[in-house]
């Protein structure tokens, strides 16, 4: 089947292409008998306006870069479908990039980004950096950044503030008399372990003692779980371990077990980003409900406020809370 252009629409109205393109676009300085004359064209034809043509004429694209990292899919998809729903409202097509270390450089990305001339950028990377950012800043391109607090003239943030997280979990865990309290890296994910770390730091400092047990995984080991078995048949174990994601956790479950410690009897397990594996595993891991889905999508609707609000938005850094889920492996 022939497919249907600008250029038969024009024949058929017998109209010039430009006076086309300025009915598609919603011009007002068509006369009204030819505006309807081409509409009449258009629909008799079946003619599908070409999104990319008609961003050219509006200097917009009606498209949206969403730039995330290839590791934690479980996670980032439901980031993902929150975006898309909210996206699909307000018309906007999504872009999306994905970084992999050591194969997609961020700098690549943003060159693609610029050429493709994007109304604006979603960005969920914990390994962004300031000079990264002001690429495309400079370009003066909105962009909301989801998982960490920024904000400037061009820039918005949708975030969960992991460090009080831990830290207010941290001071129930004190207060309760479990003081010896132990965190897992994950170098996956560099940034958030920070946060949690700071955040660890920050409680046990208010309450008059040093967070000492953070756990790092050194570089020769390709897996924590080849680290946590060494590190638990050490006979070493903690009042509370916590580890960032479900792998992580079900690596310290297996190896408790393995060392001979029973969870939560001899030490509690807590991973930050629940999921439904935490749910399966036996005894099932207790975790924190973060509104991943609604990350996205309110990381979409803070964007379409920044490109269509003539007035400056004014919140530009939107904090979304979280749930504790306790199950088996806490007490």
């Amino acid at each position: 089947m022939k497919r249907i252009t600008i250029y038969d629409v024009a024949k058929e109205a017998d109209v010039s292409l430009a006076t086309v393109s300025r009915v598609i676009n919603g011009s007002e300085v068509v006369r009204e008998d030819t505006r309807v004359k081409v509409q009449e064209a258009i629909e008799k034809l079946g003619y599908k306006p070409n999104a990319i043509a008609q961003g050219l004429a509006l200097q917009k694209t009606t498209t949206i870069a969403l730039i995330v990292p290839e590791a934690s899919y479980f996670y980032t998809g439901q980031i993902i479908n929150g975006l898309i729903d909210v996206a699909k409202i307000y018309k906007y097509n999504i872009m999306l990039h994905t970084t992999t270390e050591g194969i997609s450089e961020m700098n690549d990305i943003i060159e693609n980004i610029i050429k493709s001339r994007v109304d604006g950028v979603v960005i969920f990377n914990d390994k962004l950096n300031k000079d990264e950012l002001k690429q495309l800043t400079n370009y003066q391109i909105p962009i909301v950044v989801i998982g960490n607090k920024m904000s400037d003239d061009t820039v918005g943030s949708v975030y969960v503030d992991y460090a009080k997280l831990v830290y207010d979990y941290a001071m129930k865990c004190i207060k309760a008399g479990k003081t010896d309290l132990a965190l897992v890296e994950d170098r996956k994910n560099p940034a958030m372990i920070k946060q949690l770390k700071d955040g660890l730091e920050r409680a046990f400092a208010d309450s008059g003692m040093k967070f000492e047990n953070y756990i790092a995984i050194p570089k020769e080991y390709r897996s924590s779980y080849l680290f946590l078995k060494e590190y638990m048949s050490g006979n070493i174990h903690h009042d509370v371990i916590i580890t960032y994601r479900d792998s992580q956790a079900m690596a310290v479950l297996n190896t408790a077990k393995e060392a001979g410690l029973s969870i939560p009897d001899d030490m509690e397990l807590v991973c930050i980003l629940d999921s439904k594996y935490n749910a399966m595993a036996r005894p099932q891991i207790s975790g924190f409900k973060i509104p991943d889905y609604d990350l996205g999508a309110v990381a979409m609707r803070l964007l379409t406020k920044m490109l269509t609000e003539e007035n400056e938005v004014m919140d530009k850094e939107i904090e979304l809370s979280y749930i504790f889920t306790p199950r088996k492996s806490t007490k």
